[in-house]
């Protein structure tokens, strides 16, 4: 199902810009703690200040240092479509993420069969939530196809090793050929500089999501600023 999290990215699309979701976690696997003595709901406001038309929240406890109350005090903060971004494998989590305020919900394919895909799916649709269905192989995004999903995120790195390793835009490059056209493609992770993003939009991706390289900048603000850069679309000639 399409909402307001689809339609803010569209949005920029319409304006010649790739979008740009800024991911707000408090720590990594690879990079350690990401806060370093900052507020995270004051540094959401700051994203939105800057001109993010959404957000995304990890939620997962442990190594990324998420949690739910994050996530209802960036919704109730900032006011902007909220992406819940979790290890989600249970309809329990899917409705929780409504209830906090969120706008669309995680659903990440290797953590599950296809079977149980499909049916987080319907349960996010049932609760008024997009699902961004994230893939890191063609098998994978075979399933999205097969689901119709209108939100496909392919993550250039891989997340059944934590996300540590050096994955780049060429998954994305690799793989968006595969994406059925009118899907909004997101490429997550791997996202660090204006030529990351610039690659990414080459490569046909509608958005980009940031998190690490945001906090880790001078300034957050101009950071972002810097990756929104020339929206290109599947349909247009790279050259």
């Amino acid at each position: 199902m399409s909402g307001p999290f689809s339609a803010a990215l569209r949005g920029e699309n319409a304006q010649g810009f790739l979008g740009v979701i800024p991911d707000l976690k408090c720590a990594s696997p690879k990079e350690g703690d990401l806060l370093v003595g900052r507020d995270p709901v004051a540094f959401a406001a700051e994203m939105v200040a800057g001109g993010a038309r959404v957000l995304s929240v990890v939620t997962a406890p442990g190594d990324f240092g998420g949690s739910e109350a994050l996530l209802a005090d960036v919704v109730a903060a900032t006011g902007v479509p909220v992406l819940r971004k979790d290890f989600i494998t249970t309809p329990v989590q899917v409705e929780a993420a409504a209830a906090l305020g969120a706008s669309a919900v995680l659903l990440i394919c290797s953590l599950m069969d296809e079977r149980t895909l499909t049916r987080l799916a319907e349960v996010a649709a049932g609760a008024g939530l997009e699902a961004l269905v994230e893939a890191h192989t063609a098998d994978e995004l075979a399933w999205a196809r097969r689901l119709g999903a209108d939100l496909v995120g392919i993550n250039n790195r891989d997340i059944t090793a934590g996300e540590t390793d050096d994955g780049g835009v060429e998954r994305t490059s690799a793989l968006a050929g595969l994406v059925p056209g009118g899907t909004l493609l997101v490429s997550e992770s791997g996202i660090a500089t204006r030529s990351d993003a610039e690659s990414a939009a080459l490569a046909g991706a509608d958005a980009v999501l940031v998190g690490t390289a945001l906090w880790r900048a001078d300034d957050p603000v101009a950071a972002l600023a810097g990756l929104r850069v020339r929206w290109r679309g599947r349909s247009c000639d790279p050259s």
